[in-house]
């Protein structure tokens, strides 16, 4: 890969998964969701270094969609080296497919 990936872009089926994933885990703790959100977050800015590290994702046929595994869950996301960018669309945990 010669071009450098140099954005990750949140897409709203990631982020509306995310917020209701928060949402559920304050009800019991908003200190525990809290780091949980920033500890993800943390390890998804991690991937434009070496995108094609983490597998590759067991939702979809494609060598560019992986799966970053954080907690028990899968943050899915594809590999965009057209454009340079990471796009971050998928939130699971014990389901089928990352995704509404």
């Amino acid at each position: 890969m010669s071009s450098k990936i140099v954005k990750i872009l949140f897409k709203d089926s990631f982020v509306n998964r995310l917020t209701r994933q928060i949402d559920f885990i304050a009800k019991d703790s908003p200190v525990r969701a809290k780091r949980f959100k920033n500890q993800l977050i943390k390890e998804i800015k991690k991937i434009p270094k070496m995108p094609y590290a983490n597998r590759q994702s067991i939702y979809f046929d494609n060598h560019d969609i992986r799966d970053l595994v954080f907690k028990g869950y899968a943050i899915v996301y594809r590999v965009n080296v057209e454009n340079n960018i990471i796009e971050v669309f998928g939130l699971t945990k014990y389901q089928d497919k990352p995704t509404d």
